[in-house]
């Protein structure tokens, strides 16, 4: 894992949110960074960490593929530690990001290292594959959670999810149109990527207010 964290938001923020990228795509992706800023103009404190694959391709070792998500955990842990004294943390991230983020979740939350979890596109199945779920472990969550899902994306729409069995600490913000990076067709929705990305980072503030003591 890369020691480098990227920084947005005031640093008296009340909470910190700490963001882990998707698959493909770094930490200071174009969707991880506008996410990142208008999550900081919100009044949140985010940092964004590397998982050790994503870094190595910066230093010209290579593209290396992502491991299984459960092999991140480690990763995603050594972070937390490092942010243990930043004061209030919520966990979570973009995509698989966020998936590790929700594996890792209860085990920290039990010993009152986090106040709760917060996914951007949660990846609940892979794309044209909607019998591979990957909701087991959400079914018994105990932290309390936020997933941020637009309504056609790929890995889970609103038709699809509303059959799950989720727990009860789970809430859902729907984003009318929105794909796996909450991005609508104006045209279609009446809504910008902006839009969007403001009702997200406006019901974070309110989760995360509701969360932190």
């Amino acid at each position: 894992m890369s020691e480098q964290f990227l920084h947005d938001g005031p640093a008296d923020a009340p909470a910190t949110i700490l963001l882990a990228h998707g698959a493909g795509a770094p930490m200071d992706s174009a969707s991880m960074n506008a996410a990142a800023m208008t999550l900081g103009a919100a009044g949140l404190r985010v940092a964004r960490f590397e998982f050790s694959y994503m870094a190595a391709r910066r230093t010209g070792e290579g593209r290396k593929p992502p491991p299984r998500a459960e092999k991140l955990m480690g990763e995603y842990l050594a972070a937390v530690e490092e942010l243990a004294a930043t004061g209030p943390l919520i966990i979570g991230g973009k995509s698989m990001g966020g998936r590790v983020a929700s594996m890792v979740a209860d085990e920290l939350f039990a010993k009152g290292a986090i106040a709760g979890l917060v996914c951007l596109g949660y990846p609940f199945h892979p794309p044209d594959k909607p019998a591979q779920l990957r909701t087991k472990h959400l079914e018994g969550l105990k932290t309390p959670a936020l997933i941020c899902q637009g309504t056609r994306d790929e890995f889970g729409t609103r038709n699809e999810v509303a059959d799950y069995s989720l727990s009860d600490n789970i809430e859902i913000l729907w984003l009318e149109d929105g794909d796996h990076d909450l991005k609508p067709r104006k045209t279609i929705s009446g809504f910008s990527t902006a839009d969007h990305l403001k009702t997200m980072a406006d019901a974070v503030a309110a989760f995360a207010a509701r969360i932190v003591c």
